[in-house]
């Protein structure tokens, strides 16, 4: 799973006929530990997540399987909303 902020909508007027009915986000991946950045990417939304909000997002073959149907082309679903995360750093001397 991948920890990730929505930060934005995309809308197709024009797709693929399994897609109908799907709404899609763009997830900014977030790594809380290392504060690395990462690019963003596109995922359907199984769950009613918005803006600004903090997800849980799987991919791969996963994110068919939310949908219930393996022939769709996604590879990337929300599946949950956090509430809080927490992190423990633990620092290394070099």
């Amino acid at each position: 799973m991948i920890i990730g902020k929505v930060v934005g909508n995309v809308w197709a007027t024009r797709k693929d006929e399994s897609l109908s009915g799907l709404k899609f986000l763009i997830i900014q991946q977030i790594d809380y530990y290392s504060n690395k950045e990462f690019p963003t990417f596109v995922a359907i939304d199984t769950i009613g997540a918005g803006i600004g909000e903090a997800v849980l997002v799987v991919k791969g073959s996963s994110a068919r399987k939310i949908v219930g149907k393996a022939d769709v082309p996604v590879d990337a679903s929300v599946i949950g909303i956090i509430d809080t995360i927490e992190v423990e750093k633990v620092f290394q001397e070099r």
